[in-house]
Parts: structure tokens; sequence; C-alpha cells
């Protein structure tokens, strides 16, 4: 939310520097975020000044340009060559002198520099309007005021305002500032604190008065819960043109466009007092009767961006005799709003249920200044009141007489929320004694009426603009706001407890394999949990049916809870592919959601994502490219750090991978992981292979858990080491061999490993040399050579008989 200081100061007259306004404003809870300057005028014509034109010449190389001699107060008069048809000798002309800024049309910098036109010096520039930014005119340099001095800087002449903007982070139980006078009246209850006793200015509406009663509107209010209060007056021959500078200035500072006088003054009094407001063309509405009330589900209504929008049946509408006109509290209506033609309007004022405004919202997809505020609840004491103060104004800046009363449809009053606060509360919740008559001072800075003080507490109403102040502990907040967080001692003792958790719990494990892998090189992400639908096409394993739907999208790509890890990873490496990162290896710690039967499910999931090459460049390393093995070798070290089995593993059956494996443990899935297929990575645009693995993160914990840790003392006798280069089929794998093995000798055979594998022409067709060593050692004694050969022609008869295998 952007609040202006200039506008500010209307309310309060403070003369702090910004930065220390901006650092009670933070104090405070309204946390600014930032500080921009704005100038209406972009440049603020630094570097402009009033000149006179001494001559006026034609130029001896250019039929269309003119040789000038210009003083502009410096004591010798410059040569500035133009183009502009009415420049003439004797004018008072604006002149952007050398090193002055310019902006052009689209706001890009440009400055004025010496140089030469057609072969003749020119030292600055005769400026037009729309050069400096004060119109649009350029059918010649702007001629000024014949008394005026040379030198003067132009910012003095057409009164340049420069204004403070702060960005304010508001929470959304901050209703009561959403407005400029919502901020100042926290202003000054901060000052209070510092001794600063300051008045809150509220514009006066005591010169309201009906002028005539020409144009009665009837006002029928159908549907009460949802509009509670309804105010609403006619104002007739006014003049919609363009808004003076000063309305355009406060209105431009915080980023809202100026339209015309009518919808500026609306727009005004929003930012001003925090109550939207709605001007009707009043010939437009039929019967002279405004009908507050529902319609029929599947009603079609335009609205004011051209739009036709089907009308939900709880939608509140604004109507006259014949059709609808506004959809309440949230947008108008493509036929009943202000144009240049309209002399008469009625002008509305209303307080809205904030939820029925969230939701009609949220259905049509329209978030407006209107909206964002009606959904969080206004000051209903003060909707009358706005209504008379944007009528005056329109009054004076659009002429025109006051030809309604201001009806006020409100038949069930408000009851301010009674709290009773007690002392002791106070103390035990801020940890710290606050005197009574500070508590009291707060309060009533903040128009929080005191009905009773006794010797336990005060009794307390709440006013109407503090919708979310309702209880004890909410007023204590406001008391310790404003008695400043920073002003709350600490002691010198912290106190802690110490719970007993399991090693294996989640967050733990998390830390674990986390800290394993960035050691390794990976970086962690965190992805959006909500996707776009459009994935689901792209996998079988994804079914429509089983999406986990948003009933309130942020848009139509998040309107989903994602079902994989995956396509969230692969915008990743996109995203850094694109900016020239090609080498990547992440994980992330995720949930994907499923919908079966009714019921929602969660799964929790580690996914690792690698692309280009195992380690950057160097003069001392060779790039090496990331492959399926490396992807494997991650994998296994993730599961050995767990304490896990080596797993089974099988081919993946997953459309995702264009090869890979699952690994197992009994019947349980850990992890599959291989190489993304073309057909998805195209999808992404993405070019290189990319490594993929998932992990079944609640499968894996639950299996750690059953884990226990069993140690053997080193062994006191030496390994031996063997050798075997077996012919083996194409089709024969080293799992196979491994496992053969294992089974033949499971005392002396410690370790097995593949060192070398060879296909070439000098081997038979389909077939392969595998070279295996295998390491031998007995716990108790020293193995003799006679041992060593049992096993090894066991080994051997196991290969030839098993795999067909030929000892090379």
């Amino acid at each position: 939310m952007k609040i202006s200081y200039n506008w500010l100061k209307q309310f309060i007259q403070l003369d702090w520097e910004t930065d220390k306004t901006a650092e009670l404003l933070t104090d405070l809870g309204l946390e600014v975020e930032g500080v921009e300057t704005f100038e209406s005028v972009k440049g603020g014509l630094k570097g402009i000044v009033v000149g006179h034109v001494l001559e006026c010449e034609k130029h001896p190389n250019a039929d269309r340009l003119k040789l000038t001699k210009v003083d502009i107060g410096t004591g010798e008069p410059v040569q500035i060559v133009c183009g502009a048809p009415n420049v003439d000798k004797g004018q008072k002309v604006p002149v952007a002198t050398i090193g002055t800024v310019l902006y052009d049309e689209k706001g890009e910098p440009w400055e004025i520099k010496k140089g030469k036109i057609r072969g003749e010096a020119s030292h600055g520039m005769i400026c037009a309007e729309d050069e400096l930014g004060l119109g649009k005119s350029h059918d010649g340099i702007m001629v000024l005021d014949e008394t005026l001095v040379p030198g003067t800087p132009c910012a003095e002449i057409f009164n340049i305002e420069t204004d403070a903007v702060f960005e304010i982070g508001l929470t959304p139980n901050r209703a009561d500032a959403m407005s400029h006078h919502g901020v100042a009246r926290d202003l000054k209850a901060g000052l209070l604190q510092k001794d600063i006793n300051m008045e809150l200015i509220t514009p006066s509406v005591s010169s309201f008065h009906v002028d005539n009663r020409t144009l009665r509107m009837d006002i029928d209010v159908k549907n009460k819960e949802l509009c509670p209060r309804y105010c609403g007056v006619t104002i007739s021959g006014i003049k919609v043109e363009e808004s003076p500078s000063w309305l355009k200035n406060r209105l431009k500072a915080i980023g809202i466009t100026p339209k015309n006088n009518i919808v500026d003054i609306t727009n005004y009094v929003l930012h001003e007092l925090g109550q939207p407001l709605h001007a009707f063309d009043g010939s437009k509405i039929n019967g002279n009767k405004i009908i507050v009330q529902t319609l029929d589900k599947g009603t079609k209504f335009t609205t004011l961006d051209g739009i036709e929008r089907t009308l939900h049946e709880d939608d509140l509408m604004i109507c006259d005799a014949e059709k609808p006109l506004c959809i309440a509290g949230v947008f108008g209506g493509e036929n009943s709003g202000v144009t240049q033609s309209t002399t008469n309007i009625f002008l509305e004022s209303a307080y809205f249920n904030p939820v029925s405004v969230r939701k009609t919202a949220k259905r049509h997809g329209l978030n407006t200044d209107a909206s964002f505020r009606f959904e969080r609840g206004i000051d209903i004491g003060s909707t009358h009141y706005a209504l008379l103060r944007a009528a005056l104004l329109i009054k004076e800046i659009a002429g025109g007489t006051i030809s309604s009363d201001a009806e006020d449809f409100y038949p069930k009053k408000f009851e301010d929320f009674q709290v009773f606060l007690t002392f002791e509360k106070v103390n035990s919740l801020i940890g710290q004694n606050i005197p009574t008559e500070t508590i009291k001072s707060i309060l009533s800075s903040l128009e929080i009426k005191i009905n009773n003080v006794t010797e336990t507490g005060i009794g307390l109403t709440i006013p109407s603009y503090r919708v979310d102040v309702q209880r004890e502990v909410d007023v204590i907040e406001e008391i310790l706001r404003v008695y400043g967080y920073n002003n709350i001692e600490f002691t010198q003792k912290l106190n802690a407890s110490i719970a007993g958790t399991s090693k294996f719990e989640d967050y733990k494990l998390q830390n674990i394999i986390g800290n394993q892998l960035a050691s390794l090189g990976f970086y962690e992400i965190l992805a959006n949990s909500l996707t776009t639908p459009k994935y689901m096409e792209l996998s079988n394993d994804n079914k429509a049916d089983y999406n986990v739907n948003m009933l309130n999208p942020l848009s139509n790509d998040l309107s989903v809870m994602r079902q994989s890890m995956l396509f969230s990873g692969l915008e990743a490496i996109s995203y850094n592919i694109n900016r020239k990162s090609n080498s990547l290896k992440l994980f992330e710690f995720g949930k994907t959601y499923h919908q079966f039967d009714g019921k929602r499910v969660e799964n929790k999931h580690l996914s690792i994502l690698i692309t280009g090459n195992q380690n950057g460049e160097s003069w001392r390393l060779q790039s090496e490219k990331s492959d399926f093995f490396y992807l494997k070798g991650i994998i296994n070290r993730v599961l050995e750090r767990l304490g896990l089995p080596l797993p089974k593993s099988e081919p993946v059956t997953s459309d995702v991978f264009s090869e890979g494996l699952n690994y197992k443990i009994g019947k349980r899935k850990l992890v599959s992981f291989g190489m993304i297929s073309n057909r998805i990575l195209k999808h992404f645009d993405i070019k290189q292979e990319v490594l993929y693995a998932d992990f079944e993160w609640d499968a894996v914990i639950e299996l750690a858990q059953q884990q226990h840790i069993s140690f053997t003392e080193i062994a006191k006798y030496p390994e031996v080491k063997r050798d075997l280069a077996l012919l083996i089929d194409q089709k024969v794998s080293f799992e196979e061999i491994y496992n053969i093995a294992k089974n033949s000798e499971k005392k002396l055979l410690k370790d097995i490993n593949l060192f070398d594998v060879y296909q070439g022409e000098k081997l038979p067709e389909g077939k392969k040399s595998y070279a295996v060593s295998f390491t031998l050692q007995d716990d108790n004694k020293t193995l003799t050579d006679k041992q060593i050969d049992k096993v090894m022609k066991k080994l051997q008869g196991s290969f030839e008989h098993q795999l067909g295998a030929i000892l090379r």
C-alpha cells in the first residue's frame, strides 16, 4: 500500500524527516518496505531556467532552423539552435541548460549536451511543453510571462510538487490503516508516546446542505445481511472534465492514473478515508430506483472491462428498476458509469459483508481497490461521513447542486465491542509493568473509549474502525505496538525445555541427507506445491481424477496441487539453463498430493535432479559428464548413510524415464531413478540429458527405523585379492555375477568389484569380457594358497555352469 507523505501532512502537521517518520511507522506495526520519491513532473525541471531571447536569425545552413542568442542569467548569452516556428526575439522561454536530463514520452532519460547543428554551435535547448512534461503540445516552444527574470528556475514558476511515498507492507488485520487518515491516526498515537502532542485534522462536512430535491432516488435494500448500511445522494448539473493539478498529483503519487474529476474524487476519498464509493450516471438509472439484491443464477452481466460475466446466486448486485448496474463492492457495470456527457450522478457509499465480497471477487477473478477494503472490513461508522465528504468535493470541483437528501439505510446499528482489560493480564502478557496512566493515554490516542477504571482494570468500548479488536489480547497488542516493542526490556536469563525425540525424526533424517548432498555439491530447492493441470498430460503416472483442485486458484497455472515432484524441478532446470547455468545438481524435500475416492493423501518425497557435468571447469580436473552411474552412486550413498541394505533392482516402468531402475526392499519401493525421456524434456525446452531420482521418503523413514546398528572388529588377518576375466553373453549383467558369487561362497568372500568391461572385434559376436576382482579373508587365520585356489575354482565353476562363462 502506498502512502503519500504530503497527503499525510494534511491530517497531521508533521515536519519530521522522511526516514524518521518511516521508522516510527514501522515501530507502530505499519512496516515501511521502501520510500520512493514522486515528482509531479519527472526530473522536477532541474536545470530548466527562464531564458530571454536577445537575437533570433535564420540559420545560415538550414531553412527551418533559427540561430538565437539567449540570456539565461549567467552573464554571457549562449547560442542555441532552435527549430520551433514560433521562436522570436524578445520572448521569455524555458531553456534546458547543458547537463540537464529530460525524459521522452516513454520515460527514458536523455541529456542535453554541447553540440553542433548544421555547423553552428548549440549550448542548450529551448523547450516545448511536452519536452518538459508540462503538457502534450509540440506545436512550438513555450512562451513565458515577459516579467520573469532570466535565470529563474522553472521549478519555482510551475510549482513542481515533490513527495515522499511510503510503501507499507500492510498485514491483513489492519483494515483501519488502509487510508491516509488511518495512518495519520496511528502516527498521532506514536508521537504522543514521544511527548509530541499533535492534533489529528479531520475534514469538515458541516457545510453540507441540500440545494434542492429535484432528483430523488428510492433505495430498496432487499438483502440486509449482505448490505447492513447503504447511503446515497444525487448531484445535478455537474461538469465532467479533467481534475485540478493538486488532485491529480495526490493520485499519481500513489500510483493511480487520473481519469476525470468525478472518478478521481471517489478514488481520492477512498484513499483518504478508506471508504469505497461509486458514482452512477443518473440518466442511466431506470425508474429512479436503486435496489440492492441478489439475482438468479446464470444471469449475464457485462462489467466495465467489457467482459460478460455469469452471476452466481449469492452475488450481491446494485440494480435499478430494470437491470443490474454494479457488482456490489467489486466492480461497476459497462453502461452505468460516468462519461464525459454525464451531468447528473447518484453517489453511493455502503458497507457490504466482507465474506460475501471476498467470495464474489474470487469467483469472478476480480481484485479492485474497493474489494480489497471491503474484504477486510471497513469502518461502518464512517460510511455516511465519507458520502458527505465526497459530495462536497464534487460540488467544489465539478460544480452542480445537491439535489436530494443524503439517504442513510441503516436499520440495525452495529454495536461497538465492549472489552474489560485487566492490568494483570497486560503486564503478564507483555512481561513488563506498564504504568496505568500510560495505558490510558495510549488507548485514548487510538480513540478507544474508556468507560470506567477500577483497581484491577479498565472497561473499554472499541470504535467501529477497529474491526479486528474484539478481545482483551487484541487490546494488549494495540497497547504494546504503540508503547513500542523496542521499549520492552529483556532479561539475561534464557529458559528452555529439552524435548526427548527419536533419532529417526523426519526433520533429523532430512538434515542428515541434506547435509550429505550439500557436501557433494548439490543445492536445495523449494518449489511451489501449486502447479498447472497441463502437466497431468505428460505422464500416465498422473491422472486428472487424482487432482487436488484449488477452490480459489491464484491463476489457471496454479490451480492444482502437484502429483509429482518432477515437473516443478524441471521448471527450475529450464530456468537456470536459459540463464547459461548448464551444470546443475539439485535436490528437494517436499510432498505430492492425490485424491482417491474423495480422500486426500499427502506423500513425502526426496527428489534429485542432475544435468551437465559432475564438476565445474578447472585446469586441474577434466570435466566429466554426469551419467546414470553417477546418479546411481549418489543414491547408494544416501541409502548407506541411512543404514539401509543394498536394495534389489528391477527395470523402471514409469514413462517419465527413457531408461532407469526401481530399488525395492521386500515389496516396498524406495526410489525410482534414471534418465528423463526426451518427450518430457522437450515440453520444458531442455535440450540436454537430465537424470532424476524420486525417493519414497515415507518408506525410507519407516525402513530406516527398523535397522539396527551392528559392528564387527577389524580383522587381524590379511585379505587376498584374485581376478577373473570372464567371456560372457552381452545380456549377462554384473548383478547376476555378483549374486552367483555371493551364493557360491558366503564365508570367505568379502567383496566383489567389476573393474573392466571390454567389447570389441577380437571377441566372438554377442560376447563381452568382464574383469572382476574378488576379495577373500578369514577372520580367524591367514588363508593358504590351497584354500584360495579352492574358492576360485568353485567360483569359476559356478560362472561356467550358470552363465556359460569362459575364462579368458
